[in-house]
């Protein structure tokens, strides 16, 4: 539990908070310009810069771009509040009783005896309480594909439709794998049909999700940190080779991957 006097320096520093937003909103020519659509773009940059600090590691850059995100919250709110529609305080309140709605193992008399458990009935709390039709009714349209994958999958396991073994979920895997090399033989130089092969592929990826899923494996940051992988090592080849006097377009493939090949032992 948090003691008494660090929650007073809590509440303290938000209150500060409230009052710069509340100086900034009366005062400067840029923050009283803002509106929730001008805003929006700068809300979703930040949240990716906050993405890169987690992957980076780095607990001072994950503090700064929280803050950040922190800023734009009571931001939107002091906007909310001024077009009469929220403010700070009826937002929070929102979220404290959806958060006691949605945990009835902690403020009720339901049981949840594993994360699991707990998994299953926010899901089916969320849908009554959205009153959704379907399931998947809660999946933004515009979440990134892998992304929009992972959740349409944890959103179906939520009421119990899944694979009951991992075995299960690679077997899928190959078999998709197999559809799309019937669609797309890379010994061939025949002509393939473009929207079928397409449609395969996409079916290899959501099976290569599902089984990451199930092997508690995020794909979205497992390939993230793989495109972090290849720009620091063909930024590598890039240097060594500009050290050498040579450029990147003049050089044969075996001669770039000389380099590579010192950029994988870095």
């Amino acid at each position: 539990m948090t003691n008494l006097s660090t929650r007073a320096q809590q509440l303290a520093a938000f209150d500060r908070l409230l009052t710069i937003m509340d100086e900034l909103r009366a005062q400067c020519p840029w923050d009283k310009k803002q509106t929730t659509e001008s805003l929006r773009h700068l809300t979703i940059e930040e949240t990716f810069e906050l993405s890169d600090a987690i992957l980076e590691g780095n607990p001072e850059e994950i503090k700064k771009e929280l803050g950040d995100i922190l800023l734009h919250i009571v931001f939107y709110a002091k906007i909310g509040s001024e077009e009469g529609n929220f403010d700070i305080s009826t937002m929070i309140d929102s979220l404290c009783e959806k958060l006691i709605r949605r945990h009835p193992h902690i403020y009720g008399d339901t049981k949840a005896d594993d994360e699991e458990a707990v998994k299953q009935n926010w899901e089916k709390i969320k849908l009554k309480e959205k009153g959704n039709t379907s399931v998947l009714g809660g999946v933004p349209r515009s979440l990134p594909a892998l992304i929009k994958s992972m959740r349409i999958q944890e959103k179906a396991r939520g009421v119990g439709f899944d694979w009951e073994e991992k075995h299960q979920v690679w077997e899928k895997v190959e078999e998709e794998m197999q559809e799309f090399k019937e669609e797309f033989n890379a010994a061939s130089d025949s002509e393939i049909n473009k929207e079928k092969a397409t449609g395969e592929f996409g079916d290899l990826l959501f099976s290569l999700i599902n089984y990451a899923r199930f092997i508690d494996i995020n794909p979205e940051e497992a390939l993230e940190k793989t495109n972090l992988k290849f720009i620091k090592r063909f930024q590598y080849l890039e240097n060594a080779a500009r050290e050498s006097g040579k450029s990147l377009a003049d050089m044969t493939l075996a001669e770039m991957d000389v380099y590579w090949n010192e950029a994988k032992k870095q």
